[in-house]
């Protein structure tokens, strides 16, 4: 085996969350004020990613792509990933470990290299999840199976026939116009809404919100084409609400009932309604949030994202109930077979396990955890990278349907 290695860029963009909720000012399609997180020179940067080949003797090539989430730093996560940092460090550390390596299974070498650490660390986040990417799709050459068969066969062998699961699309600020976009193709879930900001996003009590909601759920009733259309409400609001409310759980579960009223006919789901910027604070906030939720009987979901990260956190997050839906935030994971446990450890405890990631990875990112979803059956898997509908929904999708086609069609030979 040999490995190469090139720069690449991701779908989107790396943003200093932290800067952005301090108020940045937005310029054009960039942000004007002082960075927070380390790493940062501006507010905005341009995504990058890592590609990885890896080369085959039978001349196969298996490839995957190191990339990590828009908001890298924030919220527990690993630092800003550039790839001319990364690249020297992965020839001189982990590319030796590569070479000589037998791909027939997958799980055991993901893991070797999930676990691998470098002078008692672990690797960056984004290293583990394109290395085993590159595994993933090697062992796939090697074994003559889909990406999605390999995973379902050493982590979900029951799964006869792999089958489609619900897709959530993301419209980034653009939320007006994107929205007509996913009524048009009929997307399971959206908007997504990118509700990062208190002021010009949020409004001081929820009103702008609560209006853009209203303003979606007429929008939808007017023009669908078809009235058993009607997807889930799922909006991601950063924490805003525990910004806006003081992080007041009595006030912040009384605007989430307003805003499950304001939607219906269609479902809710809010995802990151507070954000205490630690760990035991906020899954403690979306437990009782949830509960509080359960309690009144609301059809609403709570969808828990920041400081949920690891594998390790959504068990933590699962088995507490912070929240009805977890994100697994794929990039934040390392590992992509850490994407597979966390969904059969969700589904194992009653929690919604939602196959996410970010608008910052690429479509070899895409392609490969749709795979992972849909061996594991998530419950929802997001429509990525960027964050104009389109190129994100059209490659999940159709790695959907082509997957799905193709163990349709063996499941018809062998019968």
């Amino acid at each position: 085996m040999d490995v190469v290695l090139t720069k690449s860029y991701t779908g989107f963009y790396f943003d200093d969350q932290r800067a952005i909720k301090k108020d940045a000012v937005k310029d054009g399609f960039m942000y004007i004020g002082d960075t927070v997180t380390e790493g940062f020179h501006q507010i905005r940067v341009p995504g990058e990613a890592v590609s990885v080949q890896l080369i085959l003797d039978s001349g196969d090539v298996g490839i995957g792509d190191c990339a990590a989430v828009q908001y890298s730093g924030a919220g527990g996560r690993d630092p800003l990933f550039l790839a001319d940092d990364f690249i020297p460090y992965i020839k001189k550390h982990i590319v030796p470990k590569l070479i000589g390596q037998d791909v027939s299974r997958f799980k055991e070498l993901a893991e070797t290299i999930d676990h691998m650490q470098v002078n008692g660390k672990k690797l960056h986040t984004a290293i583990r999840y394109g290395i085993t990417q590159a595994l993933l799709n090697a062992t796939a050459h090697a074994t003559k199976r889909s990406m999605a068969e390999v995973i379902r066969d050493e982590y979900n062998p029951e799964l006869k026939v792999l089958h489609r699961i619900p897709i959530f699309a993301q419209s980034g600020d653009d939320r007006y116009v994107n929205v007509d976009k996913m009524i048009l193709k009929e997307v399971d879930s959206l908007p997504h809404g990118l509700i990062n900001n208190v002021k010009e996003k949020l409004g001081y009590h929820g009103e702008i919100l609560k209006d853009y909601v209203i303003w979606m759920r007429n929008r939808i009733l007017e023009k669908r084409a078809k009235d058993d259309y009607l997807p889930v409400f799922h909006i991601d609001v950063y924490g805003t609400l525990g910004i806006a409310f003081a992080n007041d759980i009595d006030r912040i579960v009384n605007y989430l009932v307003e805003l499950a009223e304001a939607a219906k006919p269609f479902k809710l789901r809010i995802e990151g309604p507070i954000d205490t910027q630690d760990h035991q604070g906020t899954m403690d906030a979306l437990r009782i949030i949830t509960a509080r939720i359960d309690a009144l009987g609301t059809p609403l979901e709570i969808v828990a994202d920041e400081w949920c990260n690891t594998l390790e956190d959504i068990k933590e997050f699962a088995d507490q109930k912070a929240g009805h839906m977890l994100q697994i935030k794929t990039p934040d994971l390392g590992g992509i077979n850490n994407i597979a446990e966390a969904i059969l450890y969700c589904k194992k405890k009653g929690i919604g396990a939602y196959s996410g990631g970010t608008c910052n990875e690429t479509n070899l990112s895409a392609e490969a955890t749709t795979s992972v979803a849909i061996a594991c059956e998530a419950d929802l898997c997001l429509a990525k990278p960027a964050m104009d509908v389109d190129s994100g929904y059209m490659i999940v999708n159709n790695m959907m349907e082509r997957v799905i086609a193709l163990s349709m069609r063996k499941a018809k030979v062998r019968s």
